[in-house]
């Protein structure tokens, strides 16, 4: 895997990320007190009765430098000391009353300039950015804390449609050159199933909170039922994100009386046709495909007999 792909976009984005918040910073710093000042007033007003070890730490400052903005602070009447409790020779800060009221002022002001960045955001953009900034936030926790997903199979809500319509188009163009009439496949049958979706079911999978895959049943015949649309973006695979789905789906099978279940997929992909021996479907049928991609395909049905699984 070359990395360096990787490490230009995410510098790229260090670059892009840094020019936003110093603007944010030049609207709403632009007072009394400095970046760290205001981080300590930050950090005392969520935790009320901190050290100053432990308020250099959390921030990352110099042991001089920290000392010299608390006795500023004071003198500002924006914090003041109190000897612990439980160990008189230390020193724990707290917020005066100014300073509690100096803090609300600053909040607001962020509030104010944020919203002024992101009010022409809808809603669905404002959740993807805050979803993006969660999984930032997890990554930089460790890869422990990161591998903690949290995975949701849920029906269709409007919206979706298109969403499955675009991984597929652009994954298999991605990774296997497929073209414009594979795409309108899809679309075209996407845009069947909308306007009648009689017997059928489609699911997308979110991965905190993230859409990373989808499958679909639809009704052939009276006991018999088509999976359609099963795909899952490359970034959410090993987390058992596809065995959901097929789960998900073959229950909704078996729960709505279907006998016989089938699919069609290629043979290029070797991790769908692993997970479909896993469930004891059979390949019963194979056809050439020259339509779809740069090379020759070949189409495979895939049957799964209900009754007998």
């Amino acid at each position: 895997m070359d990395m360096r792909y990787y490490t230009e976009k995410i510098w790229e984005f260090n670059k892009y990320y840094a020019q936003i918040l110093a603007q944010i910073d030049q609207g709403v710093y632009n007072g009394p007190f400095s970046l760290n000042e205001t981080g300590i007033m930050f950090m005392l007003h969520d935790k009320k009765g901190c050290t100053a070890t432990a308020v250099r730490e959390r921030l990352g400052l110099d042991r001089g430098y920290m000392s010299r903005m608390i006795q500023r602070l004071e003198e500002k009447d924006i914090l003041y000391k109190e000897s612990s409790s439980q160990d008189k020779r230390q020193q724990l800060l707290f917020l005066t009353q100014k300073g509690t009221h100096t803090l609300e002022h600053i909040m607001e002001k962020i509030t104010q300039s944020i919203s002024q960045k992101i009010e022409d955001l809808s809603k669905q953009e404002l959740d993807r950015l805050v979803m993006a900034m969660e999984t930032l936030r997890l990554m930089d926790k460790g890869a422990s804390s990161f591998k903690e997903n949290e995975v949701i199979i849920r029906p269709f809500r409007p919206g979706d449609i298109g969403y499955v319509a675009h991984l597929h188009g652009k994954l298999y163009h991605q990774d296997y050159h497929f073209g414009r009439m594979f795409e309108y496949y899809v679309m075209k049958g996407l845009t069947e199933f909308m306007v009648n979706a009689n017997d059928g079911e489609l699911w997308v999978a979110e991965v905190n909170g993230t859409m990373a895959g989808s499958i679909a049943v639809t009704k052939a015949e009276e006991t018999v039922a088509q999976l359609r649309w099963f795909i899952l973006d490359e970034h959410y695979q090993g987390l058992g994100v596809g065995t959901r789905l097929l789960e998900t789906a073959l229950e909704f099978c078996k729960i709505n009386h279907f006998h016989h279940v089938f699919l069609w997929t290629v043979s290029v992909l070797e991790a769908a046709r692993h997970l479909y021996r896993k469930y004891n479907f059979k390949c019963t049928q194979e056809v050439p495909n020259v339509e779809w991609g740069e090379t020759k395909l070949v189409e495979e049905r895939w049957e799964l007999d209900l009754l007998n699984h």
